[in-house]
């Protein structure tokens, strides 16, 4: 139910789900960039490193769908501080490993932390505002998640150049004791007074993420096609017996009459499927900057680093653009406009120079800005009060699995052409050139999910400022 909140609660919670999230996204990507010297330190060969890695994103599989429960049952803000202290923890343990295993173990600390944080934090957020003041809140808060993959790796690679690969965790520690100083505060304390626990659709759901997610992370780690397909299928099984779970139980973890709800339905579609394409241009252009064109991670970071400033002017524009246009509109034509992007940075050849790229990525951050304030305000803009908690648990689910997906999807695309345009004698930066034609052309058609809106969808949400 919601509680009229004092205007200190709904001007700083926004700002502290922001600095969680920020947190979170930086954690995520920092990693890459420092692995070899970690390696080095630790006296481990840097493919072992990879470990490192996939704990963290498995922990997060494992846990996101508890993480609604448990804040109906104790308290959006007793679960919200505990997941910061937890990730402060997992954080100071991965800065004093002393070797691999207590790096992984660490990192699956980080990622229980991590897993609670960002769900509670939104769902914390929904309950406060009223539907029209929703957009313009959440916009504030989604920043970082662009701006985090961007910064990431360029962050990642100065620490390592010029102090060391621990204070790429320790970084974190005086985000999250502000996020805690600032949530002993300000954080609203929301139950709920009807709690049932799912065990075995918990586990059953679960086990379905972590497979997929296993898949993911399988992908361009080993060469045997056939564990990765086997463990991907058995994946989409465990999603097959979860919903036969669900038709038959009173109470399930995440309700199947969710669906139901039409915007939360193309909502949930519309994110896995344009997250497909977006998710892997963070990853593909400094890559290519590398590979292709000779420059070092630093130059390639810097390149892509115009996307997070102007994702924030994107922020400021979001909510006059769906106001006047409505989120119909607003998703399909924005979707096409992104899909047309990511098509252009196929555009410049190897001979030309790779500052083409900073006005294309400028303008796609700005894009990207819009859809994902957009997609993730009209999938809960519809949901009940009851349906709150579990629909947003499974969004975090959906949006940490399409990240996933979306890489890897890129990554195949590359692989495939960089065998095709060797063998016709070709150089790599072809494959990356027709892999940005194809990932673009699949962001395009995403948008036809989007057409399964009608034009006075969202009108719920549209601010009054």
């Amino acid at each position: 139910m919601m509680i009229n909140q004092p205007p200190s609660v709904k001007k700083y919670l926004p700002l502290i789900l922001a600095t969680s999230i920020f947190m979170q996204m930086l954690d995520s990507t920092i990693l890459n960039t420092s692995l070899p010297s970690i390696a080095k330190d630790l006296n481990e060969s840097p493919l072992n490193m990879q470990n490192a890695i996939i704990s963290y994103v498995l922990t997060l599989a494992l846990f996101m769908p508890v993480s609604g429960f448990l804040a109906d049952k104790f308290g959006t803000k007793k679960i919200f501080i505990l997941s910061l202290v937890i990730f402060i923890l997992g954080s100071l343990f991965c800065a004093m490993s002393q070797n691999l295993m207590q790096l992984v173990l660490s990192r699956v600390v980080q990622g229980v932390g991590g897993s609670l944080m960002t769900p509670v934090g939104r769902l914390a957020l929904i309950k406060t505002f009223e539907k029209n003041a929703l957009v313009k809140a959440m916009n504030y808060a989604i920043v970082p998640a662009l701006i985090g993959p961007i910064l990431g790796p360029l962050v990642g690679g100065y620490m390592v150049d010029y102090l060391s690969w621990h204070w790429i965790f320790l970084i974190n520690i005086p985000f999250g004791v502000l996020g805690i100083i600032m949530s002993v505060k300000y954080m609203p304390d929301f139950k709920s007074e009807q709690i049932t626990f799912d065990l075995k659709g918990f586990l059953i759901f679960a086990s379905a993420s972590l497979l997929l997610s296993i898949s993911l992370e399988l992908f361009g780690n080993t060469p045997h096609t056939s564990i990765i397909l086997l463990v991907f299928i058995l994946g989409f099984l465990m999603i097959y017996f979860y919903y036969k779970h669900a038709r038959k139980t009173t109470n399930p973890i995440f309700p199947l009459n969710l669906f139901q709800v039409r915007t939360f339905r193309v909502g949930i579609i519309g994110n896995l499927a344009t997250r497909l394409g977006i998710s892997s241009i963070p990853l593909l252009l400094p890559l290519m900057i590398q590979v292709a064109y000779g420059e070092s991670a630093v130059v390639s970071g810097w390149i892509v680093a115009p996307m997070a400033l102007t994702a924030m002017l994107g922020k400021s524009t979001v909510i006059g653009i769906l106001n006047y246009f409505g989120y119909r509109k607003t998703l399909m034509t924005n979707t096409f406009i992104i899909g047309l992007l990511i098509a252009c940075l196929g555009i410049p050849g190897i001979e030309s120079s790779i500052y083409w790229f900073i006005p294309i990525i400028a303008i796609l951050g700005f894009f990207n800005s819009i859809q994902f304030t957009s997609m993730n305000t009209i999938a809960i803009a519809d949901l009940r009060e009851k349906h709150t908690s579990s629909g947003n648990s499974l969004l975090a689910v959906n949006q940490q699995l399409a990240v996933g997906f979306g890489i890897a999807f890129g990554l195949i695309a590359l692989k495939l052409f960089e065998g095709n345009t060797q063998s016709l004698g070709a150089d790599t930066h072809e494959a990356f050139r027709y892999t940005f034609f194809v990932v673009g052309a699949l962001t395009i058609l995403s948008g036809i999910v989007f057409r399964r809106l009608h034009e006075r969808d969202g009108d719920n949400m549209k601010s009054q400022v």
